[in-house]
């Protein structure tokens, strides 16, 4: 089979991981595979995948292969897969607009960005280069609150007829009006901000689900989280959370039984300790009353490699959008953002998407699977994928 080509923005952990799993997996036998939640989809597997062009504004990043550059500072993620042999994708230099924040200037320059001293590119030339390059997915991982970014990105995605992988909250797929520019471009889009394999989040809703299923009354909630990579320094600037919470609160809120109040949840980013690196730890405390209207509570704490975390979902997104792009689909692919994102267009409980996303994968026509209400209020119907 062909190779699937893809465009990266952000060779940062989460792409070290996707890219040092390509090749991990590329000699493993499928029914060996320890960590992929899908072997082969569409008959494609992980070493199918090929990097065509990428993008990053550090120096000590631009300019090198992305062999080299996936392992460069301010990399910290855990290197399980050291061999990569050199790609011949020189890494091109990015749009900064807001993918840095300021304040990042004031740490150590192992632990932050140094933006190079390079032109930066317009958005021609990044079509250009996306064309001649023969990519057929742009993947986006550009730091949390890169809303001009993004945008940027977005748009030479749609000029340049890609498919779209939103995997940080700005919110591109699930934005009408987005939406429907993808759609009448005839580019179909994965988003927005990517759901962890096992990570907070969908820890956090899988419990949340739990206890409405169970008929226990959820009253307070609050789930923090700590870390030492980029993304956590960057975040210590709150003023690039906002998209960021509402996408993790919003996972949330969308399968309790009741809407929290604002007052009794709390779910996002809590603090910046550099020696954990890409260690992420997540302390999750759940509230809630019983049978007879006895109280009773849940506390739990996750420690997960954030980034390999991330690319367990991602190497699917991507195959999920080959196969929107063979099948001729535009706009939003609801199947795997539903599965694969936190803030997709429209929620479904993690059991309604996932039976979504494997009827989307088996279905070689990519036609309507309808997907029965769970009883919580009226959903909208399932989506045709595009």
């Amino acid at each position: 089979m062909s190779k699937i080509k893809i465009a990266i923005v952000g060779l940062g952990n989460c792409a070290s991981s996707l890219i040092q799993g390509i090749h991990y997996y590329k000699d493993k036998d499928p029914a060996e595979a320890i960590g992929l939640m899908h072997p082969t989809i569409g008959g494609y597997g992980p070493s199918d995948i090929e990097v065509v062009a990428a993008w990053d504004i550090d120096r000590r990043k631009v300019g090198k292969d992305v062999a080299e550059a996936i392992f460069a500072k301010p990399n910290c993620t855990t290197v399980f897969c050291p061999d990569i042999p050199p790609t011949g994708v020189t890494v091109r230099m990015g749009k900064i607009l807001d993918g840095f924040s300021e304040h990042m200037r004031d740490y150590p320059d192992e632990r932050t960005f140094l933006p190079a001293d390079a032109p930066q590119p317009t958005q021609a030339e990044v079509v250009q280069a996306l064309k001649e390059s023969g990519a057929e997915i742009l993947m986006n991982y550009l730091p949390v609150g890169s809303e001009e970014a993004t945008r940027f990105y977005a748009e030479c995605a749609l000029e340049a007829g890609v498919a779209f992988v939103n995997n940080i909250p700005v919110f591109i797929a699930s934005d009408p009006d987005w939406a429907r520019r993808f759609e009448a471009a005839g580019v179909p889009i994965i988003g927005d901000d990517i759901k962890a394999q096992l990570g907070a989040t969908i820890t956090h809703r899988t419990l949340t689900d739990l206890f409405a299923k169970r008929g226990v009354a959820l009253t307070r909630t609050y789930q923090l989280n700590t870390g030492g990579n980029t993304d956590f320094l960057n975040m210590l600037n709150h003023a690039r959370l906002a998209s960021k919470k509402e996408s993790k609160t919003e996972a949330v809120q969308s399968v309790a039984a009741e809407r929290l109040s604002d007052e009794n949840i709390h779910v996002g980013p809590s603090d910046y300790v550099p020696w954990q690196n890409d260690n992420k730890v997540c302390f999750l405390r759940m509230e809630g009353k019983l049978f007879g209207d006895v109280p009773m509570n849940l506390e739990l704490r996750l420690s997960v490699e954030d980034s390999p975390n991330s690319a367990g979902v991602a190497i699917d997104s991507i195959r999920c959008a080959k196969l929107a792009l063979e099948r001729g689909l535009a706009g939003v692919v609801h199947a795997p953002s539903s599965y694969f994102c936190k803030h997709p267009p429209v929620q479904y409980t993690d059991d309604e998407a996932y039976r979504m996303m494997e009827a989307f994968i088996a279905d070689s026509q990519g036609k309507l699977h309808e997907v029965s209400d769970t009883g919580r209020g009226e959903r909208e119907p399932a989506a045709a994928a595009g």
